[in-house]
């Protein structure tokens, strides 16, 4: 995530105490898929008609950017692929994935290390 959108994130979100959890976060941008049950039929999932659509924006162009930039994106990417999603159902499943690792560092107040690069302790 660069400067603009890390910009727009911020200013979409405002104070990240107001949020619980990574969940709420993803609920109040869009990518969190809510069920639409109605009878027998059960299991279907949509996206919700109330969300901040600039964030889902912000989200969304994060992950497309990083399938490219990211090699571990771009392979989540293509697993979901895999899988069988469509294209955008794995970006978004990738963007969710992106928000969730962001609520981690800001909980945290850690800098992001891509996977197989932990941060070790100074020794003593």
């Amino acid at each position: 995530m660069g400067f603009r959108l890390g910009a727009e994130f911020l200013a979409a979100v405002g104070d990240l105490a107001c949020f619980a959890s990574a969940d709420r976060l993803a609920a109040y941008a869009g990518l969190a898929p809510v069920p639409n049950d109605s009878g027998k039929r059960t299991g279907r999932l949509h996206r919700p008609q109330r969300y901040h659509r600039g964030l889902r924006r912000v989200f969304y162009l994060a992950a497309l950017t990083s399938i490219r930039c990211c090699p571990v994106s771009g392979a989540y990417y293509q697993r979901k692929r895999s899988q069988g999603k469509g294209s955008k159902t794995a970006l978004i499943a990738l963007a969710r994935r992106r928000l969730n690792v962001l609520w981690a560092m800001l909980r945290d107040h850690r800098p992001y290390q891509p996977a197989g690069h932990a941060i070790t302790a100074p020794a003593a």
